[in-house]
């Protein structure tokens, strides 16, 4: 989880009464809510409403978004050209199923327009990979600033609305819906819970929300909430953003991927140095730009791999891709389990010479298989299985 935060104002104690201002209309006092994890026995953030949150109008359905599978029968590489998509929908509505599993679920977003109604994740982290676009991110625990290459990590049962610059750049965004918790690699992590000095970012890189909105407005609010595969729209009484403060480790933060430190050696480092964060089922690694092996005799992209037990995607961001041919900026491969994958032809000994690389890709490797959505089918390009052949 991140560090501790605190904003706003907060009691001296954790369940006592924080007074109201004065004259304040109800009960003259603030409304504690408890954000947990894992029942009690995890991270947690406490929050003081204008409002009780149960304050609840109507209740109705808001229909179903099971994600429908192509009909495959065959193991092979895939590649999906994303960046065909259109523009369409808002950063909730216009999300496109690409890859599945019963942990994770990867969409593609371009959406045309800012959000028409808050929107709250029931029973997944989301991790949103701004690829492009700029903006913030506005929810309970305030405003969160964001720019290209960041990461914004969503814990669970956070209601958002996602503002983008709309007039400065066209966004794109990669998401990651993780059933399990996103978190860091323990490995990076001292007993003390701090980031081990050589981890590959540190606190500092993390950035959290940095001003509270304090919405104190009646009326009908509605909150589109996605329950796995089913939609519930709730109508609260009020608005939901009605904080005057917080503090705890459960809150929506930034990570840029530029921001991260690659490690690098004398020969070629395996894909876990890359490894950023991580869920149940799944690791999410940043291919950063970095300096290459500088053994004289190194081969400097990776070497051909049979994955044994995980699934790879590949999103692929920013600059030359050292050991792929024909891939495109928003392109996914998935090299799946069972069959090797590894450099084109040609890669290993024009690559040589090269001192460094200026690729940008995200990558998320699964421990079950990965199943392609319908939805994705008419990006896929059919030649990529025999771009191997010479």
């Amino acid at each position: 989880m991140p560090k501790y935060m605190q904003l706003g104002s907060i009691p001296p104690k954790r369940h006592t009464i924080h007074p109201n201002v004065p004259g304040y209309r109800n009960e003259g006092l603030y409304y504690e809510e408890v954000i947990t994890t894992q029942g009690f026995s995890r991270a947690y953030s406490i929050v003081y409403h204008l409002k009780p949150p149960t304050r609840v109008v109507r209740i109705e359905s808001a229909g179903n978004s099971k994600v429908e599978l192509a009909d495959w029968k065959t193991l092979r590489h895939v590649h999906l050209k994303s960046s065909q998509l259109e523009p369409f929908g808002d950063p909730v509505t216009g999300r496109v199923p690409m890859l599945i599993n019963s942990d994770v679920i990867l969409y593609r977003c371009r959406p045309a327009q800012n959000q028409a109604e808050l929107y709250r994740n029931a029973k997944a982290d989301e991790l949103l990979f701004i690829h492009r676009g700029s903006g913030r991110l506005v929810t309970m625990f305030g405003s969160l600033s964001f720019r290209p290459m960041d990461y914004i990590v969503v814990p669970k049962c956070t209601t958002y609305r996602m503002d983008f610059d709309l007039e400065l750049e066209s966004p794109q965004i990669l998401v990651v819906e993780a059933v399990g918790d996103i978190g860091f690699p323990p490995r990076y992590l001292n007993p003390d819970g701090q980031f081990r000095l050589g981890a590959p970012f540190c606190e500092r890189d993390l950035h959290g929300p940095s001003e509270l909105l304090t919405e104190d407005e009646e009326g009908e609010f509605p909150i589109r909430i996605k329950d796995g595969d089913d939609w519930t729209r709730y109508i609260m009484a009020h608005h939901p953003f009605d904080v005057v403060g917080w503090d705890g480790m459960v809150y929506p933060y930034t990570f840029n991927a530029d921001d991260f430190e690659p490690i690098t050696g004398t020969i070629h480092q395996p894909p876990p140095i890359h490894q950023t964060f991580q869920a149940t089922g799944f690791v999410v690694c940043t291919f950063a730009p970095r300096m290459l092996d500088t053994h004289p005799q190194a081969i400097k992209v990776p070497y051909a791999h049979s994955n044994v037990e995980s699934d790879e995607v590949l999103y692929y961001v920013r600059g030359q891709f050292g050991s792929r041919r024909g891939v495109e900026i928003g392109s996914l491969t998935l090299h799946p389990h069972g069959i090797p994958h590894g450099p084109h032809p040609g890669t290993i000994v024009t690559s040589r010479p090269a001192k460094s690389t200026d690729e940008l890709a995200v990558m998320v490797d699964t421990f079950r298989p990965l199943h392609v959505a319908a939805a994705a089918v008419s990006l896929d390009d059919p030649n990529y299985p025999y771009s191997w052949l010479e």
